[in-house]
């Protein structure tokens, strides 16, 4: 079982990482962040709630019954990374994850990302 500052310390040592949080999409409040991307991960973290929320009115308007696992927001020096965390009890959490597009790998940050959130327990 891993707590939050775990999850946090481990993605941050994924290749590009400047920033994580562990986010509760209801509220839009970071349980916990880490790391010092050029803004803040609070309101970064309200922002991307509306996001994963919008994309799951979405989903259910369209009859799309499947979870979400990744969302990413590219731009044109970082990436940004959402992975939906299932199993979380009521409300929707995810850990969001922001990337120095040149040091970055994306699928292997998409990979350990998975990795370390997989047995997060809040």
């Amino acid at each position: 079982m891993s707590t939050i500052d775990s999850v946090l310390a481990e993605l941050l040592t994924i290749d590009g990482a400047t920033g994580a949080a562990i986010v509760d999409a209801d509220s839009g409040m970071a349980l916990g962040t880490a790391g010092t991307p050029p803004f803040s991960l609070e309101y970064a973290a309200a922002g991307n709630s509306e996001v994963v929320k919008a994309k799951l009115r979405t989903m259910s308007s369209l009859g799309i019954n499947e979870s979400i696992e990744d969302i990413l927001i590219t731009l044109t020096g970082q990436y940004h990374l959402i992975r939906v965390l299932g199993g979380t009890g009521a409300s929707t959490l995810f850990a969001y994850v922001v990337l120095d597009r040149s040091r970055a790998n994306l699928a292997l940050a998409r990979h350990k990302t998975a990795a370390a959130t997989a047995d997060l327990q809040i």
